[in-house]
């Protein structure tokens, strides 16, 4: 893909998480692999609904600034650690949805057996041990996750999602936090109802099928607290 179109892509996305309140103020921030040395990333300090071309980094995988007159994000190590250990990853998006991480706040695990879109396209959702932002204490408590997961919650700070590019990272952000404010509506009305394990065995059976991406094995494998 040409560097245009990727700057095109996240530009859209980062407006389309700020419009969506994912993220306040300059929280967040995305980055697309552009080749096995190279990698986007948004600068430190920028609100994610106002990017533009001048707004963004490229560095190497040791984090040396190659093009770009502005600081990388600070959490530059959580992207170049995922890169590192997906390669199938091309693309990753950080954000801090309202309800998603609000799970993660509680210590509660959004249920993987609610929704059958969220079965299929996203899976189980872990929540990773809580790490200060920017440091490699935050890599370290997310590298298990992220080598099994396309969506992390991140206890007491957001959410990480992964996809073969920007776009579809973003998507998985938007299925996860469709799934918390689901799970938060059926808990006001004092029920949730979940999928039963015959018909999760049978969306996985379709989902293997399709050859969807974004799943994985701990589909069902939780009932919601």
């Amino acid at each position: 893909m040409q560097l245009d179109q990727v700057l095109s892509d996240v530009i859209h996305v980062g407006k389309r998480m700020y419009d969506r309140g994912y993220v306040a103020s300059n929280d967040g921030n995305l980055s697309v692999r552009l080749s096995e040395d190279r990698l986007l990333i948004t600068m430190t300090g920028v609100s994610k609904g106002f990017l533009d071309p001048d707004k963004f980094v490229v560095v190497d995988y040791d984090g040396a600034v190659i093009s770009g007159s502005h600081e990388p994000s600070s959490e530059m190590k959580m992207h170049l650690m995922v890169y590192r250990e997906r390669p199938d990853v091309h693309a990753v998006a950080h954000a801090h949805p309202p309800a998603s991480t609000g799970f993660s706040v509680a210590g509660v695990n959004l249920p993987d057996n609610l929704l059958p879109e969220v079965i299929v396209s996203l899976g189980h959702v872990p929540i990773a041990p809580y790490g200060t932002p920017g440091t490699m204490e935050l890599v370290e408590s997310l590298r298990e996750y992220v080598r099994e997961y396309d969506a992390v919650l991140l206890e007491n700070h957001g959410a990480l999602t992964l996809g073969p590019d920007i776009v579809a990272a973003y998507h998985k952000m938007e299925t996860m936090e469709h799934c918390a404010r689901i799970t938060l509506v059926a808990r006001m009305l004092g029920q949730v109802n979940t999928i039963g394990e015959e018909n999760v065995d049978k969306l996985r059976r379709m989902y293997g099928r399709a050859g969807l991406s974004g799943g994985n094995e701990g589909i069902g494998s939780e009932e919601p607290k």
